[in-house]
């Protein structure tokens, strides 16, 4: 079965034959569900689709990426596509430049979107990315439209902010698909042509080398680009097209000088288990990772249509084989530092991390605490007791700051915010009770909605789980009559001592809701529009989260005195248990 084939089928099942009107909106949301790998809610979310879309058909924004994604969709299942989608994406980049005039004549739901990507673009800084996908192929003219608008969004005067285009048609969908598949596997097997007299075979003490100026076309052809699987062993992953390396690469292969891109580029360094030279012109590598060069073929892949048609620009490629790990590991941090490499790409390596991990790891030996980005769950160890390093500083600044509203941008904590939150001891006890809570929260959030989770609130699964998060640490802190911050560990004892877990999960739930109802009835009163996702990054939703904390427990005896008491017997915490925020504003 072809990826078309695939497509027509799944969009026949009930979710997208009940909940989009055309097949047009149902191969969109198939796109964002498989893909980008949103849920049904998320998904329904993203989907601007309709009378007044302003040739935006999806907005989903990647706050890990900090990039947004502009989505662009043409279901057609003829042989070939023309032109008009490419200039739709054009004259949707182009309104983009005047949002609020764009605002204005567009339909609700893109209306929200369009506040949400003013917030990204503005305050956050993150990359534009519009997406022109399609079940068929762009015709000679297209692909020509297709090349110049890359080439003018390669031009930093372009627009005010960074944007770039990627095409995915018919062959790019099942290259797509396949990538996603295999990013739960990250070994990756590939195939290389080389050409005659452009590769060199040697032995450098025990290790097999080559030695490759390699085209740039063969460089987009990699699997694990766009989903990072390329990149496991590397220090840090893509950065984004506004770096500004980054820029000048792509300016490079864009421009006049793409011939010179060889003599221009430091090269790319790429290690794997084994390598083999098949069929005399043929090198095949298995279990590849590119250790130094991820922002460079990031940037390659999104200048796909000029590198296609380029014969004349090629990259120095070194490959070496090494299986062994920690030789590896040595390499990818050695082949990164002769470039500049921002702070926050290096943490796992910071002393205060190690520290970390090394108590974590040997308060629960059955445990893993994953320092490294990509680093994946050894198979003799429990996934109870498995924890991020991404992640947890999330859980951080949410529980220690009290400050949910911040746990999204992974890069202000890891930059602005590591030295506050990481300057202390945590207990091993407290990490894996942040975790537990997490995941408890995690757990529930299905389409099934065992709690009833208010449903808009379903859909910002990249924010509010760290809002529950902090609403049982001020749950407990207001139990006890502190305005301080828990132990997470001694509320969890608390819990799981009462069995009161999934009590506390409930209030949690109880509390939320009603902090986001009363959000949205502000915004009312005050006549102005409420956008969820501005109001889940804001102070606001703390604010609400407090007050709707206070109502319970002030409420509660007269409710329910029974379980009034038995919630204030069952979470008193030794006040030595309790500390004062830590500062992150």
């Amino acid at each position: 079965m072809n990826i078309i084939e695939k497509i027509q089928i799944e969009i026949k099942q009930d979710y997208y034959q009940q909940n989009y009107p055309n097949d047009g909106q149902r191969f969109v949301a198939w796109y964002m569900r498989n893909i980008h790998l949103l849920d049904a809610l998320q998904t329904k979310a993203a989907i601007t689709d309709g009378a007044n879309d302003k040739q935006i058909d999806a907005v989903y924004i990647d706050d890990d990426e900090q990039k947004v994604y502009i989505v662009q969709g043409k279901y057609y299942l003829g042989d070939s596509v023309d032109a008009e989608p490419v200039r739709e994406v054009i004259s949707s980049w182009t309104q983009l430049k005047d949002l609020a005039a764009l605002q204005e004549g567009a339909n609700s739901k893109l209306k929200i979107k369009l506040n949400e990507i003013s917030k990204a673009i503005n305050e956050d800084d993150y990359n534009v990315c519009f997406e022109l996908i399609t079940t068929s192929v762009f015709t000679e003219d297209a692909q020509k439209d297709i090349v110049a608008f890359q080439a003018t969004l390669s031009n930093e005067d372009a627009s005010s902010y960074d944007a770039e285009l990627v095409v995915v048609d018919r062959n790019g969908l099942e290259d797509k698909y396949t990538q996603t598949m295999e990013k739960d596997n990250p070994s990756l097997n590939h195939t290389i042509n080389l050409e005659n007299g452009k590769y060199l075979f040697t032995t450098i003490g025990t290790t097999s080398v080559c030695i490759v100026a390699m085209p740039l076309k063969e460089c987009i052809l990699f699997p694990g680009i766009s989903n990072g699987t390329l990149f496991q062993k590397n220090v840090r992953q893509s950065l984004g097209i506004s770096n500004a390396v980054n820029k000048k690469i792509r300016k490079t292969i864009t421009g006049d000088k793409c011939g010179d891109f060889f003599f221009f580029h430091n090269g790319i360094t790429a290690i794997c288990n084994k390598m083999e030279l098949i069929d005399g012109n043929k090198l095949k590598v298995h279990g590849v990772s590119v250790v130094n060069g991820c922002q460079s073929l990031n940037t390659i892949l999104s200048c796909s249509e000029v590198v296609k048609k380029r014969d004349d620009a090629y990259v120095l490629f070194r490959f070496y084989e090494i299986p062994q790990k920690d030789r590896a590991d040595n390499i990818s941090i050695n082949t990164n530092t002769q470039s500049a490499v921002k702070t926050r790409d290096l943490r796992s390596n910071d002393k205060r991390v190690i520290r970390l991990k090394k108590a974590y790891e040997q308060k629960y030996p059955n445990g893993y605490f994953a320092a490294k980005r990509g680093e994946t769950l050894p198979a003799d160890k429990d996934k109870e007791y498995y924890i991020e390093l991404s992640f947890l500083g999330k859980y951080l600044i949410a529980w220690y700051s009290q400050r949910p509203s911040l746990s999204y941008g992974e890069t202000k904590i890891f930059d602005k915010f590591f030295d506050t939150l990481f300057k202390k001891e945590y207990r091993p006890e407290d990490i894996y009770a942040l975790n537990y809570w997490y995941n408890k929260i995690m757990a529930i959030w299905t389409e099934e909605n065992p709690y009833s989770i208010n449903e808009t609130i379903l859909t910002m699964k990249a924010y509010a789980p760290y809002h529950f998060l902090f609403t049982i640490s001020s749950v407990v802190a207001k139990l006890n009559g502190k305005d301080m911050v828990p132990s997470p560990y001694q509320c969890l004892m608390a819990a799981k001592n009462n069995n009161m877990v999934d009590t506390m999960i409930g209030i949690v739930v109880n509390c939320m809701n009603n902090a986001y109802s009363t959000g949205e009835e502000n915004a009312k009163i005050r006549d102005k529009a409420f956008i969820p996702q501005n109001w889940i990054k804001s102070k606001d939703s703390i604010a609400a989260i407090q007050a709707a904390v206070n109502n319970y427990i002030s409420f509660l005896p007269s409710m329910n005195a029974q379980m009034n008491k038995a919630l204030k017997e069952a979470f008193v915490i030794d006040p030595s248990f309790f500390e004062y925020r830590l500062a992150a504003d």
